[in-house]
């Protein structure tokens, strides 16, 4: 068993979950959802209403895969659900190999229920990364939380504590790479945080059996209209 005190107490983020718990939570993890806005980014638009992701982060999202590969025996499920249309998350999951995209969700369960359909997941097996009060009600609802930090909104950041809304809050925020954090917490919280570094260091042949499988998905990227969900083919 992973000694999680020790890792635990390399981390400056809160947690609001004491860690035997936290741990058993992530225990059932099979699928990890990630918000967009503030969460690879500082929410910060561009002229045409995108915000990026640091190369740091994404090297993160697959770190998180393999180690949960290792510990499992399977790739997990990942989607980002977002309530705008962010085309870098698009490029993003085109590149990484992610299950889905959901853009425009202003109510984002219905985004949370179809994904669960689509891969007959249970809530408590989503391990959901946010930030703000458009996803609370998600992870409200998810088997583990994830909140980014930011010093400008800490009242926002009581409430969720308050009202049992996260189990981590993160030191950095989502300017600053809150999502390596996130890895890097839960990949040691495994115990394989140094088989996960070591294996990928070598490009390994359990590595590379990985890889392949984490690339034979292809991302479905979804939208609403009229509480109806449709699939979009989008050029990216």
């Amino acid at each position: 068993m992973p000694d999680h005190s020790s890792i635990a107490n390399v981390f400056k983020g809160k947690f609001l979950t004491a860690l035997p718990a936290f741990a058993e939570k992530f225990s059932a993890i099979k699928a990890f959802v990630f918000d967009w806005d503030g969460v690879f980014n500082n929410g910060i638009k561009d002229d045409n209403g995108s915000s990026s992701f640091s190369e740091i982060d994404a090297m993160g999202t697959n770190l998180l895969r393999f180690n949960h590969y290792l510990c499992h025996g399977r790739t997990p499920v990942v989607a980002v659900i977002s309530g705008e249309k962010n085309k870098a998350a698009f490029t993003l999951a085109k590149r990484e190999h992610f299950n889905a995209v959901y853009y425009k969700f202003v109510h984002k369960i219905a985004a949370l229920d179809h994904l669960c359909n689509q891969h007959k997941l249970q809530y408590d097996e989503i391990a959901f990364v946010f930030d703000d009060v458009l996803d609370f009600s998600v992870a409200n609802i998810c088997g583990l939380r994830l909140m980014i930090s930011r010093e400008c909104n800490p009242l926002l950041l009581q409430f969720a504590e308050k009202n049992k809304l996260a189990d981590y809050l993160t030191f950095a925020d989502g300017n600053n790479h809150a999502v390596r954090e996130i890895v890097e917490l839960l990949t040691g919280i495994s115990g394989k945080y140094d088989e996960t570094i070591s294996q990928r260091m070598k490009f390994s042949e359990t590595y590379r059996h990985y890889l392949q499988l984490r690339n034979e998905p292809e991302p479905s990227f979804y939208t609403i209209n009229n509480s109806v969900i449709t699939e979009q083919t989008l050029s990216i």
